[in-house]
């Protein structure tokens, strides 16, 4: 496959001092086997999960982030529990929701299991929350989409109060009032848990983050990601607005996989990114069948996949991490029915091969 760079982008943006780390992101797809003869169960993925998680710390990979789906193509619906017990098999690599969808859930318990989760690790816990691409949870706890807007809103509010770690009192029409209540267990964290809002371009939830300042999480699924740089600049200026700290981090998230060469990337995703892909078109209406292979590569060299060698991804983040100034990409690394035997491939190469080369690149990023 013969891969051409896009036409650079004149802006450059500071990879800021924090430094810059990796991240492997996994929704817990249902797989099948290499061949394709058998579709694992759902336990079967979950301790696969694990291993990944295992391999990731092993070779030296930063955040492992797990999301939450109620469907019956993904395993995971309860990210704390899988994160748990990932914190339980690693030592270092920390521990991230991808997302949590607070919509859905009450603000005292998420922020409760993950207090928790970071206590038994040591401080590795994180969370980042969102409303969530998929509405299946919304019927599943009783809520209403109707209330979409307002559900997030009021509870991501909540959820910010709680990471004084002191007393609150708060009140809303979502859940019942809190008047001077505490939430325990308490984190050995200045600022209460490490928060952030994942956000899929649209600028009220930019500004939202900004506005409770924490970090702000891209998630970049389909187009170039240097067209999301307004949406950075527009988070920086409204922090300054809001008075929030200017160090505030930004992150990024898109669908990848890594293997040997570029052609080998492509072969072995490929199959699986059109089967997702063609499911949704069914699901959200957009029709027209299973992407064509041109479509695919289009998106490698032109979009949001990061699809190929370990040089190729490394250029890919690096180009990235200059055109939106952020300090860490997460590479949702699984996709639909690609085998866990091949993801245990790509987590290899990316903390292994791909990592060191982007680090060996940004050391000449002025900072």
């Amino acid at each position: 496959m013969s891969q051409t760079s896009p036409q650079p982008v004149s802006t450059e943006r500071r990879v800021p001092e924090a430094g810059f780390e990796f991240g492997l992101h996994t929704f817990g797809d249902v797989t099948s086997t290499p061949d394709g003869s058998r579709q694992l169960s759902q336990p079967e993925v979950l301790r696969n999960v694990l291993a990944e998680a295992k391999l990731a710390d092993e070779v030296g990979v930063d955040v492992i982030g797990v999301g939450e789906h109620h469907r019956p193509d993904y395993a995971i619906s309860a990210p704390d529990v899988v994160l748990s017990a990932m914190g339980a098999a690693t030592e270092r690599i920390k521990l991230i929701s991808a997302v949590t969808v607070l919509s859905s859930d009450d603000p005292v318990r998420v922020y409760q299991r993950f207090a928790t989760i970071d206590g038994l690790t040591g401080g590795r816990a994180e969370v980042s929350l969102g409303r969530g691409s998929f509405i299946e949870s919304y019927p599943l706890f009783g809520y209403d989409l109707a209330d979409y807007e307002k559900l997030f809103e009021e509870k991501t509010d909540l959820f910010v109060k709680l990471r004084s770690e002191g007393k609150i009192t708060w009140s809303g029409e979502t859940r019942a009032p809190l008047k001077d209540q505490e939430v325990y267990p308490k984190t050995d964290h200045e600022h209460g848990l490490p928060t952030w809002i994942a956000v899929g371009g649209t600028p009220n939830s930019v500004v939202r983050a900004a506005r409770h300042g924490v970090g702000l999480e891209l998630a970049i699924i389909g187009g170039a990601p240097h067209r999301f740089a307004p949406m950075v600049d527009l988070y920086r200026r409204a922090l300054e607005e809001f008075g929030q700290p200017q160090d505030l981090r930004v992150a990024s998230h898109s669908h990848g996989f890594v293997a040997e060469t570029d052609e080998k990337a492509a072969e072995i995703f490929y199959p699986s990114w059109a089967e997702v892909m063609a499911q949704l078109g069914r699901e959200r209406g957009w029709g027209g069948g299973y992407p064509s292979r041109d479509q695919f590569e289009q998106e490698i060299v032109h979009g949001a996949l990061f699809v190929g060698s370990p040089e190729t991804v490394a250029e890919k983040i690096v180009r990235t991490a200059k055109q939106l100034g952020i300090t860490r990409f997460g590479l949702k690394y699984g996709n639909g029915s690609l085998a866990h035997e091949h993801m245990m491939e790509a987590i290899e190469l990316y903390g292994t091969k791909v990592k060191p080369l982007v680090l060996e690149r940004l050391q000449g990023v002025k900072r």
